[in-house]
């Protein structure tokens, strides 16, 4: 097991999965604090990174296309402090930082785990139900209705139309995207048989965000609208199910044959040494993956 421990949070590994915990530093953003304990299963990981700085070090996980709601619903727009998969470490714990670097790549190698996009998520939507005021308006999910009410700072024309319920099923998509610069930015939802999209500030299935405090919080409620849309990736008679019915489930993958044999092992060692020839694994990568296997013959 690899843990470390900081005041941004806690990240722990433990072969199969990592838990990240969000620290109580008064600099955790509001966002990760709310979400709270994050499960992600290695299979959902595409790679993982620690980059040095001249005071604070930083672990980056890069996870698979599809696998997350929260990083599809906000296009990979989340800035660092709210991003759930990056960690500030310390300059007395870089090399806890490396440590567990490792550990995730030779597992990722000797799991044989892909980088490309999933068909289906991996990690579950942020808890219902919420409730969340920005921009000009607040912004509910219960799992089932998505209800937009406005306030003082609404268009008036988009005010006049009264709060909005939207049934998740009539929802084709969901987009946070943050206020930069001049640009404000939005929550909006695209809904089956809508007109043409308008600025947010007109748009009656959107709410308007002007880069404030709770403006992330919005991305919470995007993520749990997301996981309950139809993954982009899955088969045509998941995105046409009726209301209210379960997806499909998906089929178990065989087993995989055990690779604790020893001929396996062999097999597995001149593997590694076939991609380190064909320039995939770099000669550290190699050498980690190579001990890895070393150990359970």
């Amino acid at each position: 097991m690899a843990e470390i421990i900081q005041k941004d949070g806690t990240w722990v590994f433990d072969g199969d999965a990592l838990r990240l915990t969000p620290g109580r530093d008064k600099s955790v953003s509001l966002l990760r604090r709310t979400l709270g304990e994050l499960t992600v299963p290695l299979g959902a990981l595409a790679g993982v990174s620690f980059e040095q700085g001249r005071k604070s070090g930083r672990l980056r996980l890069r996870l698979r296309d599809g696998a997350c709601p929260l990083l599809h619903a906000t296009g990979g727009r989340l800035t660092e402090p709210h991003d759930p998969y990056q960690l500030v470490v310390e300059p007395d714990r870089h090399g806890v930082a490396e440590y567990l670097v490792d550990e995730v790549r030779n597992a990722l190698l000797l799991d044989r785990v892909p980088a490309g996009p999933v068909d289906s998520p991996l990690l579950p939507g942020p808890s219902v139900p919420l409730s969340v005021s920005a921009g000009d308006g607040t912004a509910s999910f219960d799992g089932e209705l998505v209800r937009l009410e406005w306030n003082w700072r609404t268009e008036d024309a988009k005010a006049a139309a009264g709060p909005r319920t939207l049934p998740v099923d009539e929802i084709t998509a969901v987009e946070w995207c943050p206020s930069a610069g001049l640009d404000n930015g939005h929550l909006r939802f695209t809904v089956r048989g809508a007109p043409v999209r308008t600025p947010a500030k007109y748009d009656p299935n959107a709410v308007e965000l002007w880069g404030f405090g709770k403006d992330p919080l919005m991305a919470l409620v995007a993520a749990a609208v997301q996981a309950r849309l139809p993954h982009p990736a899955a088969h045509p008679e998941d995105a046409v199910r009726p209301p209210g019915d379960a997806p499909r489930a998906v089929a178990a993958a065989p087993a995989a044959p055990a690779e604790d044999s020893h001929d396996a092992l062999l097999r597995r060692l001149r593997e590694l040494g076939e991609l380190r020839r064909d320039g995939v694994l770099t000669e550290d990568e190699f050498t980690l993956a190579k001990q890895a296997v070393l150990a359970r013959m």
